[in-house]
């Protein structure tokens, strides 16, 4: 049994590893562009900067994760 556990989280941890990482830099430059378009669309309504930041922080790390599974 703990051989059949080693292998499936060997399998996963490769599976992991290959996928691109981003480095928190690069993830910071996409918040904050998502986060511009999310401010220039509403432009005109108002709205929280704030707001735009966690939402587009919020979706950046949901498209990242996706792509690391």
């Amino acid at each position: 049994m703990a051989t059949s556990i080693s292998k499936a989280q060997g399998k996963a941890s490769k599976k992991v590893s290959n996928a691109p990482t981003v480095s928190s830099e690069e993830r910071y430059r996409m918040i904050a562009e998502a986060a511009y378009y999310r401010s220039e669309h509403r432009r005109s309504q108002g709205g929280d900067t704030v707001s735009d930041w966690l939402t587009a922080e919020a979706e950046i790390d949901k498209r990242l994760l996706a792509k690391r599974q």
